[in-house]
């Protein structure tokens, strides 16, 4: 399995890693400490020394509560790292952003990967993605950042889940995104209680089972806090217990702040679960 995106092809025959850079002040887990472009960049390049495959640079918060960042400022704060990152390093680089025009800036810069929470939904976004020939990633979420978590209601929230990307991979599609450039994400946290992530974390296999490839974001979230009582920074190996657990389950990329740690333990279970070390 590959991940077409751009000018890039990333094997997916073994899972890999998409390290977080957030170039945002409010962040919920780094909100600040990568916002100067210097700061950016040795991020980045620690993402990819630590062995990711993926940088995914965001510039506006999704943390529960977060309010809108207007499109010039996010452009502002992606764009120059985006393009330092691609002039220096040769890992795939992925902008997080619901914006056509923000899309359109960083993959203009070097991006070649869309990372959606709103899966493409925003009028112009999948005819941008279309356009550059970009890698997608659809995420579902019910409701938005700042409402997400008030009153979370699903009937079966796999099959709902599974409904909503199933549909949107058809979206895409029909708007001339290429079946291989196209990832999904279940959007673990995001609009969904404790009961409602856990679920979906057991059910990972359904959602493997739509062809495409699964990635999994779990890193530092509530859901590790809600089990072990852990404060935001102590959350690390809860993350691994769980990023383990999605490879399990068919995920083929794993989303993390922690890079190097979590780059260990998807080679030990890939490992395991394909009978080689390579």
């Amino acid at each position: 399995m590959h991940w077409c995106c751009r000018d890039k092809s990333i094997d997916l025959s073994r899972p890999v890693v998409m390290g977080i850079l957030n170039v945002t002040p409010d962040s919920f887990s780094d909100g600040g400490r990568h916002a100067n472009l210097e700061a950016a960049l040795q991020r980045a390049e620690r993402i990819a020394a630590e062995g990711a495959a993926i940088v995914d640079v965001g510039g506006e918060s999704a943390r529960p509560g977060a309010l809108p960042v207007a499109e010039a400022v996010e452009i502002a704060r992606v764009v120059p790292v985006v393009a330092a990152i691609a002039a220096r390093l040769k890992i795939a680089i992925s902008i997080d952003t619901s914006k056509p025009a923000v899309m359109a800036a960083a993959l203009e810069s070097g991006a070649c990967i869309v990372n959606d929470i709103r899966a493409l939904q925003a009028p112009g976004a999948r005819a941008c993605a279309a356009q550059f020939r970009a890698g997608v990633c659809l995420m579902h979420m019910q409701g938005d950042p700042s409402t997400m978590q008030a009153r979370p209601h699903y009937n079966d929230v796999t099959d709902e889940v599974s409904a909503f990307l199933r549909a949107q991979i058809g979206a895409c599609t029909a708007a001339g995104i290429a079946a291989d450039a196209i990832a999904i994400d279940p959007g673990i946290g995001f609009g969904k209680t404790l009961e409602h992530s856990l679920k979906l974390l057991r059910d990972l296999p359904r959602l493997a089972a739509l062809e495409v490839p699964l990635l999994v974001g779990v890193s530092r979230k509530s859901v590790i806090s809600r089990i072990l009582g852990k404060d935001i920074h102590e959350r690390l190996y809860g993350g691994l217990g769980l990023a383990a657990l999605a490879v399990s389950g068919g995920a083929r990329i794993i989303r993390t702040h922690d890079v190097g740690a979590t780059c260990d333990a998807v080679r030990c279970v890939s490992a395991v679960l394909q009978g080689s070390e390579h």
